[in-house]
């Protein structure tokens, strides 16, 4: 396959022990279920601040604005509210301080204690938020439930990632984000049906039942084993090795097992990761591991998951029809995810990224068009039946490119391109990194919609154009590819090449093992 300049064959070994087996796919499924607490959440603040009794109650000055009519003329500017934003962003600010804690448990005491971790701050926070009677007991609850969210998002990645065989780590990788769908799509029926409540209180029942999933986590990852590459971290040989022979599923693991004492070795040596991922030698996985994440925040995503009730209602879907509208959103969202899981591992991470940049792209300009048209830049205006279908249509194009490409492997590309020596800090600095940005862009959007009006979509437009150039020239391909046989792929590109030096790679003395072919 060309990958900006080269073709990758045959990269590293093909480790000839096990294959596909029930307990990897299933010990797979169940970290996975990690995806649901952010997904839930992503879905769930968008509806709960589109509904008058919530907003009544905390944000008066909101409610005010959209009950006033000589203020309602500007569709843009009615929900425009910082502290109604730091409702939703203030999760993530907390989910990026977290990920930092979460790097260094996570490296310490395995992958799975993580996960117990944020499962059981995000049911705190859940029931906080339930309870909430106040703003500060609202804002404390989403604070908490950012920690679990940076926790699991640090370690339930690098789980499936280490836990799958290389020919369906794509798919098993995956399965995260197809969570972050299905809790997403949950969370705007939730949101449906809890409007329909008489007395107001229908909030309280969406936000208290974000503790459903955080249960989910918790008990899975009681029972969960840890990953063969963390328990060797550990100084745990026997045991890790034990460990590889149960996930693959055969007991001749000796290759794939050498390779793992290589990199153990090779992490053990490391004093501080944080310094020693500076070094130029890992310079290509710690640019990928900062950009993928803030281009995956700047496609503008985030607007559509956050905001999608506020946003159709703005642009004049009645409430209940806002409401509808976000849900069939994301229906839309797990069903492109599964054209993503199916397609990553034979078609390569390269062809979903660059054909859903493409497609978001042409969706973004199309719903600027209309929005423009319609309301132009004064925010006066309405939609005819036929104009909102076509708006709806577009955006669930641009939703589905964006679940088959970016959405889920934003993460999974960073968390199976570094070598166990900086891996806890790489994944850490990829969930911070995406946690800031979601942080920006969820803090500034309704003032960002107030001032750049229909703009606004153009102005992620061209990110995805620039993110999308990006990656044809400096993203290699990586699948099929062992975890830690990795470099391999790097030492072949035609630009991060020069920064990988022979001896970082696994093997490199091994006269009889194939190398990238480079064109």
């Amino acid at each position: 396959m060309a990958v900006g300049g080269i073709v990758v064959s045959n990269v590293g070994r093909n480790y000839d022990g096990g294959g596909i087996n029930a307990f990897v796919v299933v010990t797979c499924l169940v970290a996975a279920m990690g995806g649901l607490i952010f997904g839930y959440d992503l879905g769930i603040s968008g509806g709960v601040t589109s509904m008058e009794p919530f907003l009544k109650r905390f944000f008066p000055s909101v409610y005010k604005k959209m009950s006033d009519e000589s203020v309602r003329q500007n569709e843009y500017c009615k929900f425009d509210s910082q502290l109604l934003t730091l409702f939703t962003s203030s999760l993530y600010l907390a989910a990026l301080a977290a990920s930092f804690s979460a790097s260094v448990i996570t490296r310490s005491y395995g992958r799975k204690v993580s996960m117990l971790i944020g499962g059981v701050v995000f049911f705190v926070g859940s029931i906080l938020n339930g309870a909430a009677s106040n703003i500060a007991m609202l804002i404390i609850g989403r604070l908490l439930l950012g920690v679990g969210v940076g926790f699991a998002n640090q370690s339930v990645p690098l789980y499936l990632s280490e836990m799958a065989p290389p020919k369906i780590r794509g798919a098993l990788n995956i399965a995260f984000q197809m969570a972050i769908t299905i809790g997403i799509l949950v969370a705007n029926f939730v949101n449906y049906g809890t409007a329909q409540i008489k007395g107001g209180w229908g909030w309280r029942l969406s936000l208290g039942l974000a503790a459903v999933p955080a249960v989910m986590l918790t008990v899975g990852a009681v029972f969960l084993p840890d990953t063969p590459n963390s328990i060797l971290e550990r100084g745990h040989p026997e045991e890790a090795k034990e460990m590889l022979q149960k996930v693959r599923g055969a007991s001749n693991v000796d290759e794939e097992f050498q390779d793992l004492v290589e990199a153990c070795e090779a992490a053990k040596k490391i004093q501080s990761p944080w310094k020693n991922i500076l070094q130029p030698k890992y310079r290509p996985q710690l640019t990928i591991c900062f950009l993928v994440p803030f281009f995956q925040q700047l496609t503008g995503i985030n607007v559509i998951m956050f905001y999608a009730p506020v946003l159709f209602k703005t642009l004049g879907f009645g409430d209940d029809a806002s409401l509808i509208s976000s849900a069939i959103t994301g229906v839309v969202n797990v069903l492109a995810t599964i054209v993503s899981i199916v397609s990553v591992d034979r078609f390569g991470r390269r062809v979903l990224l660059l054909e859903g940049g493409s497609q978001m792209v042409i969706c973004q300009v199309a719903v600027a068009i209309i929005i423009g048209l319609n309301f132009g830049v004064t925010g006066e205006g309405t939609m005819t039946k036929a104009e909102a279908d076509l708006l709806l249509v577009l955006i669930c194009g641009y939703v589905a490119a964006f679940a088959w490409s970016w959405g889920p492997l934003g993460w999974l590309v960073p968390s199976e391109i570094c070598p166990l020596e900086i891996r806890s800090a790489a994944q850490a600095i990829n969930v911070s990194v995406n946690m800031f940005f979601t942080f920006i862009i969820a803090q500034v959007f309704l003032a960002m919609l107030c001032h750049l009006k229909f703009g606004l979509f153009f102005f992620f437009a061209a990110f995805v154009i620039i993110m999308t150039v990006f990656i044809f020239f400096f993203l290699p391909e990586t699948k099929n590819v062992p975890i830690e046989e990795m470099n391999r792929v790097w030492k072949a590109h035609w630009f991060w090449g020069k920064y990988i030096p022979d001896d970082a790679v696994i093997g490199h003395h091994d006269n009889n093992e194939k190398t990238p072919n480079v064109v």
